[in-house]
């Protein structure tokens, strides 16, 4: 039987976040972990059906912007609700704003978040999950607080933020305000946390352990 194999994908026309090396770094360690084989690319001409076939899944460590074309739109979908794992991290939600069905995988558009990183306190909503069973009920984290446009939908959320302990401001979304979560799709898996801001994150082991979680549950079963 063959290594699984993950691809890891880093293309931004956006913004461009400095942790995205250290974000890459954590990743392919934690897939050595699981097993697997990664592959880290900024080519979005890997997005075809022959290439996507070698992966099992697909992680997204920060990417930005509008980063893929029609067609290799189409390979990814095809792949993911064939069976593929999609994993996002951080700045995923942010991408492809102008592709409806990448709301579907994503689970929900950024709209913004406070200035810096700052302290807050995360409520563990599904403790039963591989990303989350290691955390604290009440877990204390720093990072930028992403805010999005709505809930997601037709997901099941893992972690929520608890406005009251940082300053939200005009972006607070009320309560509940999820910040992680997990859906299929059709025959696929996906995952999205919206923690992992600063390069510092991917070398905290409990944050790593939540990423590592993630990305197990996105792979096909073996």
């Amino acid at each position: 039987m063959s290594t699984p194999a993950i691809l890891v994908f880093t293309k931004t026309t956006g913004f461009r976040h400095d942790s995205i090396p250290a974000g890459v770094e954590a990743v392919e360690r934690i897939a050595a972990e699981l097993g697997c084989e990664t592959e880290h690319t900024e080519d979005a001409a890997i997005y075809n059906p022959l290439d996507l076939a070698r992966f099992s899944a697909v992680v997204w460590v920060s990417p930005s912007g509008d980063i893929l074309g029609e067609l290799e739109r189409a390979a990814l979908a095809d792949f993911v609700t064939g069976g593929g794992g999609w994993c996002g991290i951080h700045a995923a939600s942010t991408a492809e704003r102008s592709w409806p069905f990448f709301r579907e995988m994503v689970g929900a558009r950024f709209i913004g978040h406070p200035p810096g990183c700052t302290p807050g306190e995360i409520d563990v909503v599904d403790a039963g999950h591989l990303s989350t069973a290691h955390l604290p009920k009440r877990w204390s984290w720093t990072d930028e607080w992403y805010s999005f446009d709505e809930r997601p939908k037709d997901v099941e959320v893992l972690l929520e933020a608890d406005e009251d302990t940082y300053e939200a401001g005009d972006l607070a979304m009320g309560d509940p305000h999820p910040i992680a979560w997990h859906r299929r799709l059709e025959a696929g898996r996906c995952f999205y946390t919206a923690l992992g801001h600063d390069a510092s994150a991917y070398g905290d082991e409990v944050f790593l352990a939540h990423i590592k979680g993630g990305l197990k549950s996105v792979l096909p079963p073996a």
